[in-house]
């Protein structure tokens, strides 16, 4: 058991969707601090610490990453192969968390590393039941690489 709760990565786009997650994990009692970037560039410059998260300047490493898939710019896919790609990132898991039930969504995701595909429930109460799963397994049962294998 860490002494420290592992911080998550929400990678999204929608503020609106950010919101609902936040209210989710809140509900679900997920107390892990949450770094938001709310671009796939974002979020590969907070990873390679090659920029200051604006809102976080500090937060550590992320112990898992919530990944949407469609989003302008560095959308999901190219997000995950870029995480997936590198030596100092592929470890962290991710979990695709995104509206998209494509078939051929889910194969690529896979293909390329991610470690859960989650389609997004359509209803408050089922994001609930969808963060409280994904906590109880991600922190409660598997064990997760330590922060400093990152290094």
């Amino acid at each position: 058991m860490r002494n420290q709760p592992q911080t998550v990565l929400l990678i999204e786009d929608s503020e609106d969707d950010y919101e609902a997650t936040m209210r989710a994990f809140k509900k679900a009692n997920f107390h892990n601090p949450v770094v938001w970037s709310q671009s796939g560039r974002d979020a590969i410059d907070f990873l390679k610490h090659e920029g200051v998260h604006k809102d976080s300047p500090n937060a550590a490493m992320p112990g898992l990453i919530l990944l949407d898939l469609n989003m302008p710019g560095l959308d999901g896919r190219k997000t995950l192969q870029l995480i997936k790609e590198n030596n100092g990132l592929k470890q962290i898991p991710v979990i695709i968390l995104t509206t998209s039930a494509d078939e051929r969504d889910v194969e690529a995701c896979y293909q390329m590393g991610a470690n859960t595909y989650v389609q997004k429930p359509v209803s408050f109460d089922g994001l609930i039941e969808a963060i409280k799963r994904l906590k109880e397994y991600w922190f409660e049962i598997a064990l997760l690489p330590k922060e400093s294998l990152y290094d």
